[in-house]
């Protein structure tokens, strides 16, 4: 087993893609997962497993059926399982997901924004 300094900000440099999250980190069964993302995703629902979304540049809202939740630099929100939401950015935003290893991006949903691959960076 390696260990070693997981640089974030020289992480996020060595991909361009939006929406589709990169692995940096295992910890057990849970990944840790980045993202830059730019308009609206799609509603979506993990019906398994919490997700927590922390916001490393920009600003991100996540919307939730009732409510909006707007998170900046520096902050997080757990969306509970079988919560449905939807992350938007007006800008570009950097986020770190942390999920089960395994979780689909676009949850219950599919579509044409899965994810299936695991991509490590």
């Amino acid at each position: 087993m390696k260990i070693e300094a997981i640089n974030i900000e020289d992480k996020f440099s060595l991909f361009d893609e939006q929406w589709s999250p990169r692995i940096i980190a295992q910890m057990n069964e849970t990944h840790f997962k980045l993202a830059k993302i730019q308009g609206e995703f799609i509603w979506h629902s993990h019906a398994e497993t919490d997700e927590a979304f922390i916001v490393i540049k920009g600003k991100l809202r996540i919307e939730f059926r009732d409510f909006h939740l707007p998170l900046s630099e520096g902050e997080m929100c757990v969306v509970p399982r079988g919560i449905e939401h939807k992350p938007v950015s007006d800008g570009e935003c950097f986020i770190m997901l942390i999920e089960p290893a395994g979780t689909v991006n676009t949850g219950d949903v599919g579509g044409e924004r899965i994810k299936t691959e695991a991509l490590w960076v």
